[in-house]
């Protein structure tokens, strides 16, 4: 094959990726099937506002909270979303440090869901307050009143991390999708569309200077990002480890936390990839290479999540105190021990078939192992708080805990409100990184031609 005909064949290749990538938003497929599952996503975020609505006019006493669980469904459900947005961080910013070129197919929806993931679980401590409309008082903001927060509060924690966290990750999903706006812009043909995407793609051009600039910001962006995927879990372990309850004075609870939302968040990513690759017929950008990584993520951090289990069950062992004793019995044959042998089995039993390839490989295996995973981490973050509040030191004080039906409804609501804002997202905008797959090609033609 003469050099021309190499050139013409690559940049055949590169037309076919930004057409396939650009077509999702400008000539949408499946229309019925995606307004079938918007109206569905709607229904569940109507249960959202109906359960937030009665939580603000009849306050927190519609949940299940009681004493001496005054923590409840709500906290574990943050902790849960929170986990979720994990995975988004890593494969993006953690990848595009270490220049590792598979992510690109990936990072883009990614970063989505850790977005709409970061909003779900910040909007829970704001419901949870007794006056949530004062929520800006966590704020240290000139107050003549002299109102400041307390920053022994783990509220205030809450609200530094999930705000820091929240406007790092839209502006590192902002830059990254600048270049495919604009190339979605100058396909599109209707109007309306040459002017959504004209606007959201900031003048861009694609000259030297913008790619440059770019590039600087994006780098920025990952660098500020990763750090964060430490700290804002870390915090929320801190949350736990810093009280004297048993079952939380754990100094094995940051690395734990943190390893466990990035298992949580790698299996929704392996869910989403594996339902879009098959929606949109992806398969030539979402590949089989896509898989295999995103299940040997998936398998690692189990394992890894799988030595906290075993570090938490071992330090109370070992420590021999009465009440941790106490606790770790309780959540294995206590009231609450389905969530925690449900939590076992599903994060860890599944998982064993990630050790081969041909299962990695495999788009319903994978599926049916990120949801196992994804139910799991649920069982998982409700037995951590139910298990060490429902017997406390006294047994005067010992207690029950079942969620509310608007608690219920919060949760599921709350899967409506990601559903519908990851819906609208894909329905509307560049879901894939188109040009940064071409430039991997273009890198690797680039490397077979200097080793050819």
């Amino acid at each position: 094959m003469t050099m021309a005909s190499q050139d013409a064949a690559l940049e055949a290749g590169y037309r076919r990726v930004t057409r396939e990538v650009t077509r999702i938003p400008l000539a949408f497929p499946h229309k019925r099937t995606w307004w079938i599952a918007f109206l569905a996503a709607l229904s569940l975020l109507a249960l959202y506002l109906v359960s937030a609505c009665v939580t603000f006019a009849v306050g927190i006493g519609a949940w299940g909270n009681d004493i001496p669980v005054n923590w409840g469904i709500a906290i574990s459900n943050y902790i849960w979303w929170i986990g979720i947005g994990h995975a988004g961080t890593l494969i993006s910013a953690m990848l595009l440090l270490m220049r590792q070129r598979w992510r690109n197919s990936l990072n883009r929806f990614a970063e989505a869901m850790t977005l709409f993931a970061v909003v779900c679980g910040g909007l829970y401590p704001i419901l949870h307050l007794g006056r949530p409309w004062f929520f800006y008082w966590m704020a240290p903001y000139p107050a003549t009143m002299g109102v400041w927060p307390q920053f022994k509060s783990p509220l205030t924690w809450d609200f530094f991390a999930v705000l820091t966290y929240l406007t790092v990750s839209a502006l590192f999903w902002y830059i990254g999708i600048i270049p495919d706006l604009a190339a979605t812009r100058d396909r599109a043909t209707r109007h309306s569309a040459q002017v959504f995407f004209g606007v959201l793609a900031l003048g861009w051009r694609g000259a030297a200077r913008h790619w440059a600039r770019w590039r600087q910001a994006y780098r920025i962006c990952a660098a500020i990002a990763v750090p964060l995927v430490v700290s804002v879990h870390s915090e929320i372990s801190m949350i736990f480890a810093a009280g004297p309850v048993p079952g939380w004075m754990s100094t094995v609870f940051p690395p734990y936390f943190v390893l466990g939302a990035a298992f949580s968040g790698f299996a929704v990513v392996a869910i989403i990839a594996t339902v879009t690759r098959h929606a949109f017929g992806l398969k030539d950008l979402i590949t089989d290479l896509h898989l295999d990584m995103l299940g040997r993520l998936t398998l690692a951090t189990g394992m890894m999540t799988a030595y906290g289990y075993f570090a938490d069950v071992f330090g109370a062992l070992y420590g021999g105190e009465r009440y941790e004793l106490h606790t770790l019995h309780e959540r294995f044959f206590g009231e609450v021990a389905w969530a925690y042998w449900g939590a076992v089995i599903l994060n860890f039993v599944p998982l064993q078939l990630l050790w081969l390839r041909r299962w990695r490989v495999n788009p319903i295996a994978l599926l049916l192992v990120g949801f196992s995973v994804t139910v799991g981490m649920w069982c998982e973050r409700y037995m951590l708080l139910v298990t060490t509040l429902y017997r406390d030191y006294l047994v005067s004080s010992w207690g029950h805990f079942w969620p509310s039906f608007w608690e219920w409804g919060l949760f599921f609501g709350s899967i409506g409100l990601w559903l519908t804002l990851f819906l609208l997202f894909i329905r509307a905008l560049p879901m894939i990184s188109a040009f940064e797959i071409k430039e991997a090609t273009f890198e690797e033609e680039e490397a077979e031609a200097a080793h050819g």
